[in-house]
C-alpha cells in the first residue's frame, strides 16, 4: 500500500476526534476526549499554533490515521488508526515521521503514555522501534516511555 501523508491542518480535527472513538483499543470517544477538555477546538487551535503539529495519512482520499506530538513538551500525544489499516505500516510512518519534526525542532528525548499490558498491541508496537520504559507511569496508568535519539560523535 502507498501511504499517503500530509502535515495535519486545523480543519482535520473533526476527522481526527472520529477516528479516535474508532480505534480497535483504546478507543475515546468525543464525550470521553471533551471531559478530558480535548475538544476539536482546542485541539485544532493547538495545531493553529504549531504547538502540536502532526500528520494525517490518506488512503483513496479517506483519513485513515494520524498522529501529533508536542513541540514544548516531547511527548508523542496519539498515534490512532482505523482497524482496517493495522499492520499494513501506517502507524509506523507515522510515528516516524512525528518523530523526526520533534528532532529537527531540537528535542533529543521523546516519550509517550503506553498500555502496561503485554497482551495490549502498543505494547510490543513501541518497544519493537526502540521505545524504552523510564519505570514511571503518567495520570492514565498509561506507562511511560522514551526515545532517545542516537547523537553523532563529533571526532
Amino acid at each position: 500500500m502507498l501511504l499517503n501523508t500530509r502535515p495535519a491542518v486545523p480543519s482535520d480535527i473533526a476527522e481526527c476526534i472520529v477516528i479516535r472513538g474508532k480505534t480497535r483499543e483504546n478507543a475515546i470517544s468525543k464525550t470521553r476526549l471533551a471531559e478530558l477538555g480535548i475538544t476539536e477546538a482546542s485541539w485544532a487551535a493547538q495545531v493553529e499554533s504549531g504547538e502540536l503539529p502532526g500528520r494525517i495519512c490518506l488512503v483513496e482520499g479517506q483519513m485513515a490515521g494520524y498522529c501529533f506530538g508536542s513541540v514544548s513538551t516531547g511527548e508523542i500525544v496519539v498515534l490512532a488508526l482505523l482497524p482496517d489499516y493495522e499492520n499494513q505500516g501506517m502507524g509506523k510512518a507515522l510515528l516516524q515521521s512525528v518523530m523526526s519534526d520533534l528532532k529537527a525542532l531540537g528535542h533529543a528525548r521523546l516519550f509517550l503514555g503506553c498500555a502496561a499490558d503485554p497482551e495490549v498491541r502498543s505494547f510490543g508496537f513501541y518497544r519493537h522501534l526502540g521505545w524504552r520504559s523510564t519505570g514511571q507511569c503518567d495520570e492514565y496508568g498509561d506507562e511511560v516511555l522514551e526515545y532517545v535519539f542516537a547523537t553523532s560523535i563529533q571526532v
